[in-house]
């Protein structure tokens, strides 16, 4: 599987499908490859980004999903705790400790919380935890669906920062971890290889930090 980072939370997987996640596009126009399943984590601008110019079949919290499906897009509502398949590709809703007004017209309206999800495709498990805080349950989020790969947000102010994603990564156990949701703008500015060398320096785990644009191919565990 081909992961690519595209800035902020925004990130698409690619193998057997193709799937966005987030698709907020802070320093560039949106991909040229067009993904088969849009998933939204909560409803802020910043996450819900382009799904509605995209048109894709998407898979939301309950209260975002019937929103969108009034915009004439097929969607695929779900809720925390639940798991779906969508063409083979299945979609487990993770908690999120975070707001999740949904930012839609014009108008802030209430977007049913915020989430994460652990994503499995092609025998990869990946979780991509949202916007939020740390919280001691992603100790079963870990034991549960034992990712290959944690994608955390670092960033502070409005989601935990390198130290809470440093026990946030110790807590899931995913092999390599991808920092996301940081230096976007300043107030959210972090250093990322700061956050890779803690994390190297103490544990068995790997990061990968990535460039907007930039791609990386996933292995299972060994």
């Amino acid at each position: 599987m081909r992961l690519t980072w595209f800035g902020h939370s925004c990130f698409l997987l690619e193998g057997s499908r193709k799937v966005l996640i987030d698709p907020f596009f802070p320093f560039g126009k949106l991909p040229s490859v067009q993904p088969d399943i849009i998933a939204i984590t909560h409803g802020h601008n910043d996450h819900l980004g382009e799904t509605l110019r995209l048109n894709r079949r998407t898979v939301a919290i309950n209260e975002i999903s019937k929103a969108l499906a009034r915009h004439g897009l097929q969607t695929e509502g779900m809720n925390i705790g639940g798991t779906i398949s969508v063409d083979g590709v299945t979609f487990t809703m993770t908690p999120a400790l975070h707001s999740g007004g949904l930012e839609m017209d014009g108008t802030m309206v209430y977007g049913g919380g915020a989430a994460g999800y652990v994503i499995g495709m092609d025998g990869l498990q990946v979780y991509h935890a949202g916007d939020t805080g740390l919280f001691s349950d992603m100790k079963l989020i870990g034991q549960l669906y034992r990712p290959d790969v944690a994608i955390l947000p670092i960033g502070g102010k409005f989601t935990m920062g390198p130290n809470e994603a440093m026990m946030a990564a110790q807590f899931i156990g995913a092999p390599l971890v991808i920092p996301m949701h940081y230096s976007t703008w300043p107030v959210i500015e972090q250093d990322p290889f700061a956050f890779k060398t803690a994390i190297e320096r103490t544990t068995d785990l790997r990061v990968a930090v990535l460039k907007p644009g930039e791609s990386i191919e996933l292995k299972g565990k060994t």
